[in-house]
């Protein structure tokens, strides 16, 4: 799975998988590196009876109400953006925001500058000691730009609802892609997984057709969400590929993210100067700065949002990152039906339960397969 700044969520990666633990999971005394850190502080001072549960479930607090924060107002921005009827002008009569791609550019830009700056602290320069080359990132790069303009693009066809089911059922092509770029078998259960994850998203997209009265679900948006995910499906294995190419111990995932948003940076800003998208953003934000504004906290809370994705990972596994940001598309389809009033009935909302059901007994099924291995 694809990151929102354009790097690989790592939730399959054997290297950086660790089993779903309890909190208490180790001994924590308050001279450890744990007890002197800010969050460890903070525990200890509520809980100093149980250092080690208080330090952990600290974190995790701090993980889930960080992904939570940036990841749901992340969402309801994009909505607004794609979505709002603003002032109109001579190159967006209409009031919409006029170029999905100067969405993605301000997302990589931000991602670009966070990523420089990791590097940097980290390896002490930010390209010199990356072992793979900028090229090796421009394939993943292109898709991942692809992805991200298709799925801006889609919220002016699709309501969010549906787009955030939808996104569930790219499974089946990331499994075509893994076998098609790295010829990896998967087994007949997972087969038939990726089948009711489609079911329900079927369901759910046919059904919210007819109870949705703002957003039209057509055959144009459900054709951009078909690009997203075979572009995002592209990008994930193409990242494992790098990853392998050139070895994990020798880049690291601030790496990948400046690799593929540096590539990005000089693609969305080709296309937006061969497209005319510049002048007409111009144009609009003088006419609507609030539309900059929303522009600035999206690309605010997707960098943050990624930032959270690697500390949650490391402290608690890619398993409990899963289950938090699979609660999290959940939350966001509430707030999206309640605040832009898109109506699911009872059928949709029987897809949207088989989708997130199959999610979970997924989530299930790796937990106890490691726990097994363990």
């Amino acid at each position: 799975m694809t990151g929102k700044n354009g790097t690989i969520e790592i939730e399959g990666s054997d290297d950086h998988e660790r089993q779903m633990k309890p909190l208490v999971s180790k001994e924590v005394n308050p001279g450890s590196s744990d007890g002197n850190s800010l969050l460890g502080k903070l525990a200890l001072s509520v809980c100093p009876q149980r250092p080690e549960f208080c330090i952990s479930a600290t974190k995790f607090s701090f993980c889930f109400v960080g992904l939570q924060a940036s990841y749901l107002l992340w969402g309801y921005m994009q909505e607004l953006i794609m979505t709002k009827t603003f002032t109109p002008t001579e190159s967006a009569p209409n009031g919409k925001f006029p170029s999905a791609a100067f969405c993605v550019f301000s997302n990589r830009f931000l991602a670009v500058i966070v990523a420089m700056i990791a590097v940097k602290i980290k390896h002490g320069s930010v390209f010199a000691n990356n072992k793979a080359p900028l090229l090796a990132f421009t394939p993943c790069a292109v898709s991942n730009t692809v992805s991200s303009w298709s799925q801006y693009a889609s919220l002016k066809f699709v309501s969010f609802p549906v787009q955030t089911v939808f996104k569930s059922s790219k499974i089946i092509p990331v499994m075509l892609m893994g076998k098609f770029l790295q010829n990896i078998s998967y087994p007949f259960s997972q087969y038939i997984e990726a089948f009711f994850i489609t079911v329900g998203v079927a369901i759910f997209s046919i059904s919210s057709k007819s109870s949705d009265s703002d957003t039209t679900t057509n055959l144009v948006g459900l054709l951009f969400m078909l690009c997203y995910i075979c572009s995002d499906s592209f990008t994930s294995q193409w990242q494992h590929r790098v990853y392998n190419t050139y070895g994990k111990a020798n880049i690291d995932p601030y790496q990948m993210m400046l690799g593929v948003n540096s590539n990005a940076i000089i693609i969305t800003t080709i296309g937006l100067l061969v497209s005319g998208d510049y002048a007409k953003v111009y144009e609009f934000l003088l006419v609507n700065p609030h539309a900059l504004l929303y522009n600035v906290v999206t690309a605010i809370t997707s960098a943050s949002g990624q930032l959270f994705i690697y500390y949650t990972i490391k402290e608690f596994g890619p398993i409990v990152f899963t289950i938090i940001m699979t609660v999290r598309q959940m939350i966001s389809i509430c707030i999206s039906s309640i605040v832009f009033h898109h109506e699911i009935d009872s059928i949709a909302l029987l897809g949207a339960f088989l989708v997130f059901g199959v999610l979970f007994y997924q989530i299930r099924r790796k937990y106890l397969a490691k726990h097994g291995r363990a």
